[in-house]
């Protein structure tokens, strides 16, 4: 039988929903936006399909680089090393009236989960605002926790559809290495904020060759369970130079990794754990270029994946419903690019020259 994407992914959301709903029952204030939350994502699961059964394949995840900026300058950033991501704020980034109009095409289309990220998502109040007038959608917001205080904890606090994802590597000397001196306290001291407002957040954690067996070890998941985070995030890492690729897992560190979410999924209950990009060979493939998420840079560019900006669309121009038949997206979603095998973490990435071609054919 052929492979259904939508299926797929509606059965992935559906566990992660799930998840999500076992979690929150620690967090009284958290539950009813939840379960508000599910029952959303139940009714998105049909209009996807409805959307499927009409020629239009909707995937149930969009990731949203709201703005351009960012107040840190992590090692091995892909962001900076692609030029999406600066000191400055991009002359030409999405208002927040536009990324209101987004989320809303978005949530009439089926879509249950947008990913905040950035440069550094908390910069901007504005979308957070816009974020939160959509309840159907879970926003997690990927942060280095800096700006995580004040006014702005107090709107994470009050919109329980935004989830706090808290950027860190391992524990002190790992996370200072990559993102700074002093970021791993900052981290530390946000758990403890959140923990303390009975607020349901999570931790990313990018997964090297170096880092790899720290990122799983039980001590640093018990760290950070004991701090009240509740899911864990495993990016893996994509290289974004010739000199970075050695820091890039390979498929024997993929299956090692493999088997410490087995281990921790099945000996942590009331933690989620989630890999992205994910199993591959399972999905049928990368879920790139709409398949199962879809890129949205500070400038309105739609892109396959943050780790392949590149574009024939800007969402300015259109509707998030035209955006998703745009030719790039169809021509990658029919051919057999996407299930090639690959290196690094990005097939699109390590593939970058077959993408500009099929940009050049159009």
């Amino acid at each position: 039988m052929a492979f259904d994407v939508q299926t797929y992914m509606t059965e992935g959301t559906e566990r992660v929903v799930t998840s999500i709903l076992r979690l929150s029952y620690r967090h009284p204030k958290a539950s009813a936006a939840v379960v508000k939350f599910a029952a959303a994502a139940k009714k998105a699961a049909k209009v996807r399909r409805k959307e499927e059964d009409e020629g239009l394949h909707v995937p149930s995840f969009l990731i949203a680089s709201i703005t351009g900026s960012c107040n840190l300058h992590c090692a091995g950033c892909y962001a900076r090393a692609s030029h999406e991501c600066s000191d400055t704020v991009p002359v030409a980034q999405l208002s927040g009236e536009e990324w209101l109009r987004i989320f809303r095409e978005a949530d009439e289309l089926g879509v249950s989960f947008i990913l905040l990220a950035g440069g550094e998502p908390l910069l901007r109040t504005d979308v957070l605002e816009a974020a939160a007038s959509v309840p159907n959608i879970l926003f997690p917001v990927f942060t280095n926790g800096t700006l995580l205080g004040g006014e702005v904890l107090k709107r994470l606090d009050k919109s329980r559809n935004l989830l706090p994802v808290l950027s860190i590597e391992g524990e002190e000397k790992a996370t200072d290495h990559r993102r700074g001196e002093g970021i791993y306290a900052v981290q530390v001291k946000n758990m403890k904020a959140m923990k303390d407002l009975g607020m349901l957040f999570g931790v990313s954690v990018t997964v090297t060759r170096e880092n790899l067996e720290e990122a799983y070890a039980e001590d640093f998941v018990s760290m950070l369970e004991s701090y009240g985070c509740r899911a864990v995030i495993y990016v893996e890492y994509v290289p974004v130079t010739e000199e970075s690729k050695d820091l890039a897992p390979d498929d024997n560190d993929r299956e090692r990794m493999n088997e410490h979410l087995s281990r921790l999924r099945e000996t942590h209950k009331d933690t989620l754990f989630i890999s992205f990009p994910g199993d591959e060979k399972t999905s049928g493939g990368c879920l790139a270029a709409g398949r199962g998420f879809f890129h949205i840079s500070p400038t309105g560019a739609a892109e396959p994946c943050p780790f392949s900006p590149y574009s024939d669309t800007n969402i300015r121009d259109m509707s998030v419903r035209e955006a998703l038949s745009s030719p790039l997206f169809l021509k990658l979603q029919s051919g057999d690019l996407l299930k090639e095998d690959h290196a690094g973490g990005c097939v699109l990435f390590e593939r970058r020259e077959q993408v500009e071609e099929l940009l050049k054919a159009e």
